[in-house]
């Protein structure tokens, strides 16, 4: 690969001979000290990652985002500091963390040293609130296949750490099939409402073997599900059209599919629940008396 292709040190490109200090400043914008990169490229959260190693020298372990990213984790936020495991000062958009690392909570990705996925874990699970860290969670899981005792193995070696009781909610919660933040969102504020912990990501057959669906979440012993519509439903006429037929199709095999939107589920969250409710009701769950229109994400998971 290009050494100019990405981040690179500025020091190394202008020894080497690859461009010179005019076309440096003229065509590469700087990313840290001494870190370049072409002012054509998108700033990527593998690409902060890869940026903020250079700048310490080569001498850091990826952590945190920074190694979620390069596992392939979605919903980080390219503005989003870096995340590195180091001795020495931090930078902006730099978080630097101090803790110990041991063999087993490291790997290599790209030539790069990281914390591997479970103990990447370990230390998200801990930050911010219950429901982002269950989001996080959910797409280090979404990309790496995460499993929960993984992490609880990590637990085990640190088991004295600020925000374990907070991080092994997060890992109870994790689903490996939620595929956007908002997914992760409605199942916490379905199970918040005390509906049963749903399936997601349910392929639906035909009584002849033949898909019919696929459904964002639900119940496949009461055939309610649950659909996030997101912009692409809207956005593209064919698309749209393609969900109409879907949610016809699995209507067909007797699913009842509530759909949610964006402004639903921000705005109008006992309607949604209201909604999920009736159809649990109708298919004969016993609980449905027993629901809280009134549910917030995380509320009844809080520490």
């Amino acid at each position: 690969m290009d050494l100019l292709d990405g981040p690179f040190l500025g020091s190394e490109a202008l020894s080497g001979g690859l461009v010179t200090r005019r076309a440096l400043q003229r065509t590469f914008s700087r990313v840290y000290r001494d870190v370049y990169m072409s002012k054509t490229q998108p700033m990527t959260p593998v690409a902060r990652a890869k940026a903020a190693w250079l700048w310490s020298g080569r001498d850091a372990v990826l952590g945190g985002r920074s190694a979620a990213a390069m596992f392939g984790s979605k919903w980080i936020g390219r503005d989003e500091p870096a995340d590195l495991f180091r001795i020495g000062d931090a930078a902006k958009k730099i978080n630097i963390h101090r803790d110990k690392l041991i063999a087993e909570e490291m790997c290599v990705v790209d030539g790069i040293p990281m914390t591997t996925p479970a103990r990447t874990a370990f230390d998200l699970g801990r930050r911010g609130t219950l429901e982002r860290a269950v989001m996080w969670l959910d797409a280090l899981a979404n990309a790496t296949r995460l499993d929960s005792a993984a992490v609880a193995d990590v637990i085990g070696r640190h088991a004295g750490a600020r925000g374990i009781v907070q991080l092994r909610q997060a890992v109870d919660l994790m689903d490996a099939g939620a595929e956007s933040p908002q997914e992760t969102r409605t199942r916490l504020l379905l199970m918040a409402a005390g509906f049963p912990r749903p399936t997601t990501q349910l392929l639906v057959y035909n009584r002849f073997g033949e898909f019919v669906g696929r459904i964002d979440l639900g119940w496949p012993e009461w055939k309610v599900g649950v659909e996030y519509d997101g912009p692409q439903h809207w956005s593209n006429a064919d698309a749209h059209a393609r969900t109409i037929e879907r949610i016809a199709d699995l209507e067909a095999e007797g699913w009842i599919i509530v759909r949610l939107s964006r402004d639903i589920l921000r705005y109008r969250r006992g309607v949604f629940l209201a909604r999920v409710q009736n159809a649990m009701r109708v298919a004969g769950w016993p609980n449905a008396g027993d629901i809280r229109l009134d549910a917030q994400m995380c509320a009844d998971f809080a520490a």
